[in-house]
């Protein structure tokens, strides 16, 4: 009968394939994905701009001062902790000028500081999601920055045990994509993307073959937005982490 494991083939053997045929290689986002990451940054932010806002700037123009350097070191020195305080600090100085005062550069460095030392706070209901994925799928986490710096968070986080690969890149871009699908072997038709930034995540994913599942994050970092596209890709959208158990 149709559906029923032929001669020599058990029914347990035949669940095994079936399984493995219906196997998805999911790529997943850390920061902002499975733990709050920019939240922190952003209140780094609004405490710099109220240090520095006496220096007679508006907030919102210190902000977009502070975005421009940011994009041009991330350009020279990548993304990360040590990268942001560049940034905080190259600002300052450039609006302070010669109202600068070294109080004031050693309250950002404190902050940095503490902001790299922050624990991983996990988003809720990533940890049992995960547990669920990784008997019927294969994991890879791929996540961008300084390696040292994200590497930690993974060891802090204590999910790396979910995933069968752990990925470091320092951008994530559609040449990037296709060198991770061919190091995995990765089946496009069967390869998804999961994160929260259109920028890093969805879009380069789609561009190079794979399909996506976009999951907003209200704090998502502002150079990280660009609309969506899908092009000829699968592309999900979910409010939340948990409901990835409704889809894979």
């Amino acid at each position: 009968m149709p559906g029923l494991p032929g001669p020599g083939i058990t029914a347990g053997a035949a669940r095994r394939i079936l399984l493995t045929m219906r196997r998805h290689t999911l790529l997943i986002d850390a920061d902002d994905t499975l733990w709050e990451n920019n939240v922190f940054f952003e209140k780094v932010i609004e405490d710099f701009i109220t240090l520095t806002e006496p220096c007679g700037y508006p907030r919102a123009y210190i902000r977009h001062i502070l975005n421009e350097t940011e994009r041009r070191n991330i350009r020279q020195h990548g993304y990360g902790v040590r990268s942001f305080g560049r940034s905080l600090e190259e600002t300052y100085l450039k609006l302070a000028g010669e109202m600068s005062r070294h109080e004031s550069l050693a309250q950002i460095h404190n902050r940095v500081v503490d902001l790299e030392r922050t624990p991983p706070k996990i988003l809720d209901g990533v940890p049992e999601t995960l547990a669920y994925l990784t008997q019927r799928h294969r994991l890879i986490l791929f996540t961008k920055g300084e390696p040292a710096e994200q590497a930690a968070k993974v060891e802090r986080s204590g999910l790396q045990g979910f995933f069968e690969a752990i990925e470091i890149v320092p951008e994530k871009d559609p040449h990037t994509y296709r060198g991770l699908v061919n190091k995995h072997k990765i089946v496009k038709s069967h390869g998804w993307m999961v994160g929260n930034s259109p920028r890093s995540d969805i879009n380069p994913a789609v561009l190079a073959g794979l399909n996506a599942v976009y999951i907003p994050h209200t704090n998502t970092w502002e150079l990280e937005h660009e609309p969506v596209v899908s092009g000829s890709s699968k592309l999900v959208i979910l409010s939340t982490f948990r409901e990835l158990r409704s889809h894979f």
